[in-house]
């Protein structure tokens, strides 16, 4: 029995009759009533009662129609979810992130983006850049929030506005003048903790300040740097979005000036790779609130 012969025969059930039925069908009476006696010869059984002005289901009628109701129903909310699917209303975006930025864009932003497609959910997956784009190239995740550097060459990207840098230290430690900024050559011989992609770029800097940076350890994880700064371990750079992710009293967070240095967040995603339609109206949201 295919989908048509369904059709005529829940319009029948609903309708009672087989005049009324084949003017909603849109198909002439003697049509579907032999459309209807070719059905009941297929399924060995029959289907009506019948009379002179309604026609009665019998009792496999009456499970037919359950069954055929079932079905329709399933087939018209599959194609409902494909067409959504298709027309990014409906499915799941996967996006990975560093810790800094995403806890500071992404809420916001999904937010806005569930207002307008409250049927999409997100799955979303932490980790330092590396990871990130490891996982974007793997197809594991179709969108990913990353610091700069990146390779230009490989994904597409939105550029958010520069962020400062600043040095994450103990309130007493006594290093600078400054009580909100701090010199780059005040960083000479102090103990430092640094993201692994930021390493060359910092010690590029330092060289142009006439020192060699004293690193004491390379993380890409922000929060454990802020922590390991708190413990005294060194300090630690991070971009000043980071000052919401620990509030401390026994911290200190002083921007980097002469000269200043900052970072860009990046939406980044595979060139050459199809975007799925709920990502594509994601990110279309991301340029419009930048």
């Amino acid at each position: 029995m295919d989908i048509r012969e369904m059709k005529y025969f829940y319009a029948i059930a609903e309708e009672g009759n087989i005049s009324n039925a084949s003017k909603r069908l849109n198909i002439a009476q003697p049509a579907l009533s032999r459309q209807m006696k070719q059905l009941e010869d297929k399924l060995g059984v029959q289907l009506f009662e019948r009379g002179s002005r309604r026609i009665k289901l019998t009792e496999a009628g009456l499970l037919m129609r359950e069954r055929v109701e079932q079905i329709l129903d399933l087939v018209e909310g599959t194609m409902n979810e494909i067409t959504e699917l298709h027309s990014g209303a409906a499915g799941t975006i996967s996006i990975g992130t560093v810790t800094t930025s995403g806890a500071i864009l992404l809420p916001n932003l999904i937010d806005q983006f569930h207002k307008l497609y409250p049927n999409v959910t997100f799955q979303l997956w932490e980790g330092d850049g590396f990871r990130i784009l490891e996982l974007l190239d793997k197809g594991i995740i179709e969108v990913g929030i990353i610091r700069a550097p990146f390779d230009s060459a490989i994904y597409e990207s939105i550029t958010l506005p520069d962020e400062p840098l600043v040095i994450a230290m103990k309130r007493d430690s006594g290093s600078g003048e400054d009580s909100e900024n701090i010199r780059l050559s005040e960083l000479n011989h102090q103990p430092l903790i640094i993201p692994i992609r930021w390493k060359s770029m910092f010690v590029e800097w330092c060289a142009k300040a006439g020192f060699k940076p004293n690193i004491v350890c390379l993380c890409d994880g922000i929060i454990m740097n802020i922590l390991w700064a708190k413990m005294e371990i060194g300090m630690a750079l991070v971009p000043k979005s980071a000052e919401g992710l620990i509030a401390d009293s026994a911290l200190t967070y002083k921007t980097i000036v002469e000269p200043t240095v900052s970072t860009q967040t990046i939406i980044v995603w595979l060139r050459n790779r199809r975007l799925s339609a709920s990502s594509k109206h994601f990110i279309d949201l991301l340029r419009d609130l930048i």
